[in-house]
């Protein structure tokens, strides 16, 4: 399901066999909202561990794919998504007094227990008392139009509190991508934790946005603001007297806890300090209804002088030297450790240099 159109439902199941979580499942999905379980909003029958009850359950992925396993989430997380819901479904589930907000699924595993805070709104039935198939059937079309709600409203929000910092999950994927990592399958798709990246307008309206945050704030404490991000590694030049003030300044939608630096950036600002400063500009709004993207709000936080520790950095990705073609690597060539039993012999590009043969020379 794409921007703007109608919720194109799926449904898949699993009965637990072979799955981790000892919970069988059935669950109804938009395709591009939530391509897999652990990723975006959803409705789901999720059947107790002891088959007393089940629960037609709006849930949400409840784990992220590290590039190795898949962690729960943290349920402060699940929790902050969860309000955030809520309120947007109020209107539509006055009058059900029969929701419940929350589950048991009697879960004996990490897995199984995450469904329980994951859940936004519930039905539950009892095993020996199962309504008429005629119900059963309307309240899926009740859930599923709530689905639907959250869908709306997820198009149109750029960040969901709870969800990773959209930036970072872009810069990881880029990273990932020009590395040419595999992804798993039922890794999470091109979209921030759950919701839509941003696309490139969004990003230099927010850039923009912050930009004019940033410079009033300091206007307002008698510094020249001068916006030199065009040319230089860092976004605005502060003078006030005698003192010359690098400020980097960085907008973003979500609660800014993390933001996205260059090598250059870090480099530059740890040469400026400490007559530097971070400029932070968070939880900035954006109005997706309009043609052209329009931020508003924000809170700034700046920082100054900004000392950047290595320990506030976590490294995305690495440039590592191959030593392809290096006399060093022929020499390994040729003194190549011995084949494991069943492994055939490696043909190795170095172990002949390449020498002008008049096009005689083998593929």
């Amino acid at each position: 399901m794409s921007r703007g159109k109608s919720p194109d439902f799926a449904v898949e199941g699993r009965d637990g066999t072979g799955l981790k979580s000892e919970i069988p499942w059935v669950r109804v999905f938009g395709r591009e909202e939530s391509p897999s379980s652990t990723t975006g909003w959803y409705v789901v029958y999720l059947f107790s561990a002891s088959g007393r009850h089940v629960y037609l359950s709006l849930n949400q992925g409840t784990t992220i794919w590290t590039g190795g396993v898949f962690k729960p989430r943290r349920l402060a997380d699940l929790r902050a998504r969860v309000d955030w819901a809520l309120p947007l479904l109020a209107e539509g589930t006055a009058g059900r007094p029969d929701l419940h907000r929350t589950i048991e699924l009697d879960a004996r595993n990490p897995l199984g227990r995450g469904y329980e805070p994951g859940n936004v709104l519930a039905i539950a039935y009892e095993r020996d008392q199962l309504p008429a198939q005629e119900t059963l059937l309307d309240d899926l079309h009740f859930m599923t139009g709530l689905l639907g709600t959250l869908y709306k409203a997820e198009r149109l929000t750029p960040y969901i509190p709870g969800d990773p910092t959209p930036e970072v999950v872009e810069a990881e994927q880029s990273a990932a991508k020009t590395a040419g990592w595999r992804t798993h399958s039922r890794a999470r798709p091109s979209r921030s934790g759950q919701g839509f990246l941003l696309t490139s307008d969004e990003r230099r309206a927010i850039e923009r946005h912050s930009v004019r945050i940033a410079t009033k704030h300091f206007e307002a404490q008698g510094w020249k603001v001068k916006d030199v991000g065009d040319k230089e590694s860092f976004d605005l030049l502060l003078t006030r007297g005698e003192r010359r003030l690098h400020a980097e300044v960085k907008g973003t939608t979500s609660a800014g806890r993390e933001v996205i630096l260059t090598r250059a950036e870090v480099e530059k600002q740890r040469r400026y300090y400490p007559d530097n400063a971070l400029v932070v500009v968070h939880s900035i709004e954006l109005d997706r209804t309009q043609e052209e993207p329009a931020p508003s709000g924000g809170v700034l936080h700046c920082t100054s002088p900004w000392l950047v520790e290595d320990d506030d950095l976590t490294v995305i990705s690495y440039v590592y030297r191959t030593r392809v073609g290096s006399p060093q690597a022929y020499e390994a060539g040729r003194k190549s450790p011995p084949l494991p039993p069943g492994v055939p012999p490696q043909r190795h590009v170095w172990e002949q240099p390449q020498v002008p043969d008049g096009g005689r020379s083998p593929l």
